[in-house]
């Protein structure tokens, strides 16, 4: 088990989430694969930006000075969550899709682990992802189906994406049950080709 992998989860609905049942085949599927360490965002929280915590993040992470203890509170959590990311060789997102995006505390994660000079920089030639060599997996359930003329609508795992690559993340897949409200009758059909793929996906990484 050379890899570990982070599992950061958003399940509101506990065990009725649809996506709770994407994440459990993925952690059946990669057991005894990987060392897997838990996120739980209904349990921990991540921090959003303050008037605070953004000017510790400036003036550190910008401006390249030290911190003053208050400012140092103000940040730990945002680089306590990204010290987490950076310890892992993968990483799993699994939420639902909320008003076409993200949930805002999936938001608040990504908003506290895409830190300067941590998870991404610059340099003379513009934005560089520091995460390369690592893998990125979203898992998402929405209630409607987002394509043809509504994939304009898609938000969530499209935003997510450009979180990733912008990190540098060498691999990025989404593994997405849609329609699960649109479309009641068909939703146990969509998780189970959710699933399949899930399958074949830790079958590739993780061999």
């Amino acid at each position: 088990m050379s890899k570990k992998t982070l599992v950061v989860t958003y399940l509101p609905s506990g065990e009725r989430s649809n996506t709770k049942q994407l994440v459990d085949a993925f952690l059946a599927a990669a057991k005894g694969k990987t060392q897997v360490e838990h996120l739980d965002l209904l349990q921990e929280v991540p921090d959003f930006f303050t008037a605070e915590s953004l000017g510790a993040y400036v003036t550190r992470n910008y401006m390249g000075q030290p911190l003053a203890p208050t400012q140092t509170a103000a940040i730990a959590k945002m680089d306590r969550m990204t010290a987490q990311l950076k310890t892992a060789d993968v990483v799993v997102v699994a939420f639902p899709m909320h008003n076409f995006g993200p949930p805002a505390a999936v938001k608040a994660w990504f908003d506290s682990i895409l830190l300067k000079g941590q998870t991404w920089d610059l340099n003379a030639g513009g934005f560089v992802g520091l995460m390369k060599g690592r893998k990125a997996l979203i898992l998402n359930t929405s209630g409607g189906a987002y394509e043809g003329p509504m994939a304009g609508w898609e938000h969530a795992v499209s935003l997510s994406k450009v979180e990733f690559t912008f990190m540098g993340y060498d691999a990025i897949e989404a593994i997405t049950a849609p329609g699960m409200n649109a479309n009641p009758a068909k939703a146990p059909e969509s998780i189970a080709s959710a699933v399949a793929k899930i399958k074949a996906l830790v079958a590739t990484w993780y061999s």
